[in-house]
């Protein structure tokens, strides 16, 4: 075992040097050669051909600094450090260029998402759709206080939004653990599934938990009696209907929202969603009047107001007058008739 590490420490080493050999032989060949020939050159007593202080005079005279403490005294010595400036400059060239190289190649390999990211505290969004997955990531960010990490297949060849700061990108099988990894799905606070089919959404989920069994999961789908199913894999699931993209971002930013949602929508809920009009003997009174009657003679909760012209306001301020003729929406477990809401006036 020790054997095989130092292998394969050994040939990362050849790998990362092989590119590096050029500047480095340029350097050290034109080092020995000026320091022998300065050597013959100088006179005795310039010292600058000495082991102690040729070194910092080859390396400020080939950066081309020349802070002048060394400096050869004969036409000889001259010839040899207009040598070591050529060469530093040569040198100086090889080294930026191979570094921009360096530095493309790892630019490409974060482009082409095959570089294992070292993040958390991250959401994780798996798959990727044109336009559709733009709108999620926009919402998703936002508040620019999260860091996503968008996975997609191999057919998407490269990052397809470079532009964002905030959004890193990686590329393969997206129900393989080298994408689980690679994405740090085990330090992320939360998964978000957006498969191209309901099949390919239980999948990844099973690579998710498998990855993460913890994590806050959240999954698109076009049928929801894939529902149960999911949570076969996880029973915290939150699961979205697959063309309500909004509640994705939304369930991944505030965890239960999903629940919360869903059951405003069903039918016999805990709390459905009515609306009634305010009738035209209920008299004058305000938003926080409505929300007092409301809240504490029927557990109910005021949504917006409709005034009599059409205009809408949700979450309306609490001194905003309600005449009659005002439509209210509001939150209840039961529909409640405008005359028995305002009855006594």
């Amino acid at each position: 075992m020790p054997f095989l590490l130092f292998a394969r420490l050994a040939r990362l080493l050849r790998l990362r040097l092989r590119s590096w050999r050029l500047p480095l032989a340029v350097t050290v060949f034109v080092f020995l050669t000026s320091w022998a020939a300065m050597a013959l050159v100088e006179p005795a007593g310039s010292g600058i051909a000495d082991p102690g202080a040729y070194w910092w005079y080859f390396v400020v005279t080939s950066a081309t600094v020349g802070y002048g403490d060394y400096f050869p005294l004969s036409a000889g010595g001259r010839v040899v450090g207009t040598y070591v400036i050529v060469g530093g400059i040569v040198t100086l060239t090889l080294l930026f260029t191979q570094l921009t190289t360096a530095l493309q190649t790892v630019r490409g390999r974060r482009t082409r998402g095959v570089v294992a990211l070292d993040v958390e505290g991250h959401v994780v969004l798996l798959g990727y759709t044109p336009g559709r997955t733009e709108r999620i990531v926009a919402e998703l960010t936002a508040e620019r206080r999260t860091r996503v990490v968008l996975c997609a297949w191999d057919e998407v060849a490269e990052d397809p939004l470079p532009h964002l700061p905030d959004v890193d990108f990686v590329r393969g099988d997206l129900t393989h653990v080298d994408v689980m990894e690679r994405a740090c799905v085990d330090r992320a606070r939360t998964a978000v599934v957006d498969g191209r089919d309901d099949n390919e959404t239980l999948a990844i989920a099973v690579a998710v938990d498998h990855a993460h069994p913890g994590i806050h999961l959240v999954a698109a789908v076009r049928d929801l009696g894939r529902r149960e199913t999911l949570r076969y894999v996880n029973p915290d699931v939150q699961v979205v209907q697959w063309h309500m993209p909004f509640l994705l971002s939304e369930e991944a930013a505030d965890p239960g929202l999903t629940q919360v949602y869903n059951d405003l929508m069903t039918a016999g809920g805990h709390g459905n969603t009515y609306s009634t009009r305010v009738p035209a003997g209920a008299g004058e009174m305000s938003v926080g009047d409505v929300a007092t009657r409301l809240g504490r003679g029927f557990g109910a909760t005021l949504l917006a107001v409709r005034d009599p012209e059409g205009a809408l306001e949700v979450s309306p301020p609490w001194e905003r007058a309600v005449p009659p003729g005002t439509t209210l929406y509001y939150v209840a477990r039961e529909r409640l008739a405008g005359e028995r809401l305002f009855a006594g006036g």
